[in-house]
């Protein structure tokens, strides 16, 4: 950026060129003080800049405005400006020069600067300012303890991470429920109180890790051996003896859930107490889960063929449909398998086998159509399996 502009006006008594006045300024300044000062010597090197020309032709007369962009320091820049003002000719005609201004280029761009700062802060300035209200508000939005969801056909007390958490904490209240919340644990759902084990409950122990939570009593103990019967229950958590999880403070409660222990730990120390109850209860823990995992490989009687039918499946992208008595019901497309699961009756389809991979969606659809057993190339991750369906893979076969 320059730092001088030279403005002067140029009247010629006659009609000229913006070139014949660029041509005048430069020849008849040539040499007046010394080759270092020639405006071509002083452009070369940056020192002047472009040379504006702005004319109109007015009777017979060329009036018009010189701008000269200048990188000298003042005492140059002015001698600059008195060395074009000797211009007197332009062509065959007489010719007089002016200068009107020198501007000082860095002190206009300080007052754009300075006019802009003027203006920011103007509309800073209506802006709304914090209303204190308001942020006190927000942060009490904040710290607000969530309130528990009802969830499930028995719309039990709940945090709202029931869903989302691969583990469920299953607690005896709605306090209790409402305490893990105030530290944060948000996975929690109470059975209500309830003589019965809620189905809802029952439900998400199938599908979910399931932590025990109960309060360090009597009563506590018994709801504890209520669902130790019914459910399967993968950790057993105990408030320390005397207290309710509801009146627990966070240290508290992330202590009881660190000391956590798994069913078959917990009720092997109460049979070494002598707690004749313990013994069943380990064998209904241990049936629940038999019934969860479903039919063993060894309990299901596959045709020989299977395995000819896995090999000619290999890497055809293709599936069979089977009924009951292994009969091929037909050989589809791997893509089209959920739409044909789809439109097929319930129970038609005993087994399928393909090439591909065992996917939720799969998994899902094959339930709801009854379907007993999959055997595709890889089994990909799945959050939940039907206890009844009996998946396999390729490599068992092969």
């Amino acid at each position: 950026m320059s730092k001088y502009l030279i403005k002067a006006r140029i009247q010629v008594d006659g009609v000229v060129e913006k070139h014949d006045i660029i041509g005048a300024l430069f020849g008849q300044t040539e040499g007046l003080f010394g080759e270092q000062f020639d405006l071509k010597v002083l452009q070369d090197k940056g020192r002047v800049g472009r040379i504006i020309v702005n004319t109109k032709t007015q009777g017979g007369k060329t009036v018009g405005e010189i701008q000269i962009p200048s990188n000298l320091d003042r005492v140059e820049t002015a001698l600059l400006a008195a060395m074009i003002e000797s211009v007197d000719r332009v062509g065959p005609y007489d010719a007089r020069l002016e200068v009107v201004e020198i501007i000082d280029l860095r002190i206009e761009k300080i007052k754009k600067i300075v006019d802009r700062a003027v203006e920011i802060l103007k509309k800073w300035s209506k802006e709304k300012a914090p209303d204190l209200k308001e942020i006190v508000k927000d942060i009490q939005d904040l710290l607000k303890i969530p309130e528990p969801i009802s969830y499930g056909k028995d719309q039990l007390p709940a945090g709202p991470d029931v869903d989302k958490s691969d583990t469920v904490i299953i607690v005896e209240g709605r306090a209790d429920v409402i305490n893990l919340l105030r530290y944060g644990i948000t996975n929690a759902i109470a059975i209500g109180g309830a003589r019965k084990i809620p189905e809802t409950v029952k439900e998400l122990s199938k599908k979910k890790k399931t932590i025990v939570f109960v309060d360090g009593d009597h009563v506590g103990e018994l709801i504890l051996r209520e669902l130790l019967r019914n459910i399967k229950v993968d950790l057993v958590a105990l408030a320390p003896q005397g207290k309710e999880v509801e009146e627990l403070t966070g240290k508290d409660i992330e202590e009881a859930l660190s000391k956590a222990v798994d069913y078959k730990t917990y009720l092997e120390n109460l049979i070494k107490q002598g707690v004749k109850e313990a013994q069943q209860l380990l064998q209904a823990q241990e049936e629940i889960r038999r019934e969860l995992e479903g039919p063993r490989k060894e309990e299901i009687t596959l045709p020989a063929s299977i395995q000819e039918d896995v090999k000619s499946l290999i890497g055809t992208l293709e599936a069979i449909l089977y009924d009951q008595s292994w009969n091929k019901i037909k050989r589809i497309p791997t893509r089209d398998l959920v739409d044909e699961l789809s439109n097929i009756q319930q129970g038609s389809v005993h087994a399928i086998v393909f090439d591909g991979i065992v996917t939720q969606r799969l998994v899902d659809k094959a339930s709801e159509k009854n379907v007993k057993i999959i055997i595709g190339a890889k089994i990909g991750k799945l959050t939940t399996k039907p206890p009844e369906l009996l998946l396999l893979t390729f490599s068992e076969f092969t």
